[in-house]
């Protein structure tokens, strides 16, 4: 299933999505007149409730929608995804990021002016608005060959945001949160999503006005928290900042060469695995969000999309760049070796039962006593830990990154059997895909002085709080971790149950939530590992980004007339500012 899922994840983040997503973002940055300052200005006077009006249309205020909306895209995205960008990517993902989060803001501004100027108010306690909405509004009104293209788009749309909040606002979430669990407390993962899904499916059963009201109050606790302990960590470390911004913007334009952990990237995987991350973090070009700010009370349809374009900004300029500076001021991407490897490590071709050499697949042996491995560093080794080594090839770059000739031979702590309970460390084969280079190594050498701890997502951002303020990452990161995923879990299985309902109707809500909360509970299993977890974010994140951004191609320039007239209205001082010192 994993392989299918990577072959349909290669065409979905072909190298036409970067520049499909970027040329979405300057279309309308330059249509709407480059309205980011104004989003900046105007929009937090909106979110305040300056132009409120009484008999507004909608379920939750201003506020509320832009509190669901950042819950669901300030989750573990901000912690985990940009942890991951980083920590493959490198320093150079980080100035991707930021341009995407720029441009995203005038994106989710038309994305959101769309879902209000088409959203269906037919029961005003619950409006329901998106691209699936949008297209059926509009081109679905032109006729019945419009109308059958404009069902299969919002169909397809739909499919596209089930399958995203199963993977990436589900799954990728719970998965971060256990396996952070169970490194500073040993809790079996399987308890820890248990438990994430029984708070969840205590949220959802309310509702978007539940929804909102929880979010409102967790969304500013949880960001104050972050920032602040982030702010900190900057604070001790500022003499480093000048050149790490330096080299966040030199090596967004050049490959990034190996160096301790990092095993090196070339300027390609550097600008798609920072677009990748940014568009999961702030969802930009995505067609969530617009769900969510549906529901919102407002008297026009553009002043409430201009609310949702301070989403990217908070989501990714703000919260994206405090996790990657405290990641790479702690020098924690490139940290050193833990140690050396007491005993031998071998690289062998792999054979099959008849003695033949697996093409593409090597052995690895090495010691599995836990004694032989250097300490963990920050206290004892136990079940699901991760260790790498790394290796060397002869000269060829076979990293899927195309950026360095270093893999990493990976191996994870377990625990035996009921008649021999000791913990071991099982090696994992060494797996390449020849599709991806020209040529294949002849040997891989080990480098058993390069030993280190496999650090995953929401690991190593805990792990760079920790190097500063040691045991800042093991208590704050896991409280801000679990209160991140858990309100981004809640928003987007409200998102994923409007895909359904308009799919099935409502009949489909319960079985839709039953199969939402399944999943959160068994992620463990689903997720078994980081490169999966990759797999499986980047195939609904992808997915959903092509079946939103023919909707926002089509139609978008409805959204931009709304805007553009709005602020010209707004100029001309139409709009009543409500007295807020009555």
């Amino acid at each position: 299933m994993f392989a299918v899922l990577e072959k349909i994840s290669a065409i979905l983040w072909g190298p036409w999505t970067p520049f499909a997503l970027l040329g979405a973002g300057i279309v309308f940055t330059i249509a709407t007149k480059f309205s980011q300052y104004k989003i900046l200005t105007h929009g937090v006077a909106v979110v305040r409730g300056d132009y409120d009006a009484d008999d507004d249309t909608g379920a939750i205020s201003h506020f509320q929608a832009l509190a669901a909306a950042l819950s669901a895209t300030i989750g573990l995205g901000n912690i985990g995804g940009v942890a991951l960008a980083i920590g493959v990517g490198g320093p150079g993902a980080l100035f991707w990021m930021w341009v995407v989060g720029l441009l995203g803001m005038s994106l989710k501004a038309v994305e959101i002016t769309l879902a209000m100027l088409y959203r269906n108010t037919d029961d005003p306690e619950n409006p329901s608005g998106g691209a699936m909405w949008v297209i059926r509004e509009t081109l679905g009104k032109r006729g019945p060959n419009a109308h059958k293209l404009a069902v299969f788009l919002g169909g397809l749309f739909s499919v596209t945001l089930v399958i995203s909040t199963i993977t990436g606002g589900n799954v990728f979430q719970a998965w971060n949160v256990a396996r952070l669990t169970e490194t500073y407390f040993h809790v079996p993962q399987m308890l820890s999503t248990v438990v994430m899904a029984s708070v969840v499916a205590m949220v959802i059963i309310g509702g978007i006005k539940r929804i909102g009201s929880v979010a409102a109050a967790i969304v500013p606790i949880m960001c104050v928290l972050y920032v602040v302990a982030g702010l900190a960590v900057i604070a001790a470390n500022i003499g480093a900042v000048p050149g790490v911004l330096r080299l966040v913007v030199t090596s967004a334009f050049s490959p990034t060469e190996a160096n301790g952990a990092f095993v090196g990237a070339g300027l390609y995987f550097v600008f798609s695995v920072g677009l990748k991350r940014a568009l999961f973090s702030n969802e930009a070009g995505q067609g969530s969000a617009p769900i969510a700010h549906a529901a919102a009370k407002t008297g026009d349809p553009a002043r409430e999309g201009i609310v949702g374009g301070l989403g990217p900004f908070i989501d990714t300029i703000v919260i994206c760049t405090l996790t990657a500076l405290v990641i790479l001021v702690t020098g924690t991407w490139n940290r050193d070796s833990i140690g050396s490897i007491d005993g031998d490590v071998v690289v062998s071709a792999a054979v099959d039962a008849e003695g033949a050499e697996i093409a593409d697949a090597w052995d690895v042996t090495a010691p599995t006593n836990i004694e032989a491995l250097p300490p963990r560093g920050d206290g004892d080794w136990g079940p699901g830990d991760g260790i790498f080594i790394l290796a060397e090839t002869d000269g060829v770059r076979l990293s899927a990154n195309g950026g360095t000739s270093r893999v990493q031979l990976t191996g994870t702590v377990v625990r035996g059997d009921a008649d021999n309970p000791e913990l071991t460390v099982a090696w994992s084969p060494l797996e390449l895909d020849r599709s991806r280079w020209r040529d294949q190594p002849s040997v891989i050498t080990p480098l058993p002085d390069e030993v280190h701890r496999t650090l995953d997502g929401a690991q190593l951002t805990a792990h760079a709080f920790d190097r500063a303020f040691p045991g800042l990452g093991k208590w704050l990161v896991t409280l801000a971790a679990w209160l991140f995923a858990i309100s981004t879990m809640i928003s987007w299985s409200y998102y994923g149950e409007k895909g359904v309902t308009f799919l099935v109707g409502e009949r489909g809500s319960l079985p839709y939530k039953m199969v939402f909360l399944v999943c959160a509970a068994i992620a463990p299993v689903l997720a078994a590992d980081a490169d999966r977890l990759i797999t499986i974010i980047d195939f609904g994140t992808g997915a959903m980004l092509w079946g939103n951004l023919p909707i926002v191609f089509l139609t978008g320039y409805l959204a931009v007339r709304a805007i553009n007239q709005y602020f010209a209205r707004l100029k001309a001082g139409e709009f009543t500012r409500r007295d807020r010192s009555a």
